[in-house]
């Protein structure tokens, strides 16, 4: 788990922690979707937006007790406690033996993109693991884009749903939902 510091940029930290973007929102940083604060750090965006040296270390104090706790990993995904929460949840309503499908597709601004749904039919080239009570399907060609990344659930005013913090990805788009 890296430390979330002043000196952080915005982009890094919606990357990497998209679950807590809602504090920066919550302290008055509503632009952190957007592309020119994306290369700001998280000091120079809260003081742009009236914060003092010291609310700028509360809040990144604030920012790191409120990253997700790592609820289960492999040496292929790592889902965050939040997500795992959602995905069994979601689950209820599935037949028995469902599991999440994740896909890398050509596509979204940068090239690649994720995809997500629940189903209950294997492929043959499925990479099956479990995690956290969890069944996750990734195939053959989606894995060496996921290895290492970690899986949250982000539900906040600029939208809900599944976020991948990607090790392999070289750029992402501003808005996170694509990368090459």
């Amino acid at each position: 788990m890296q430390a979330i510091t002043k000196d952080m940029t915005i982009g890094d930290l919606v990357q990497l922690y998209p679950s807590v973007v809602e504090i920066l929102l919550d302290e008055g940083v509503h632009c952190v979707g957007c592309g020119a604060a994306y290369f700001e750090t998280i000091e120079q965006g809260l003081m742009g937006h009236g914060k003092s040296a010291e609310d700028v270390e509360l809040i990144v104090k604030q920012l790191n007790e409120a990253i997700p706790k790592e609820a289960g990993s492999n040496e292929t995904l790592i889902v965050t406690e939040t997500a795992a929460s959602k995905l069994k949840d979601l689950m209820k309503e599935e037949k028995e033996g469902s599991f999440l499908r994740i896909s890398v597709l050509k596509g979204g601004c940068s090239g690649m993109q994720y995809e997500f749904s629940l189903e209950a039919d294997k492929k043959d080239d499925d990479n099956m693991f479990e995690i956290m009570g969890i069944k996750f399907a990734v195939n053959n060609e989606s894995l060496p884009h996921l290895k290492g990344s970690k899986i949250d659930y982000l539900d906040s005013l600029t939208g809900a749903g599944f976020k991948v913090s990607n090790p392999n990805a070289h750029s992402t788009c501003g808005c996170g939902q694509s990368f090459n």
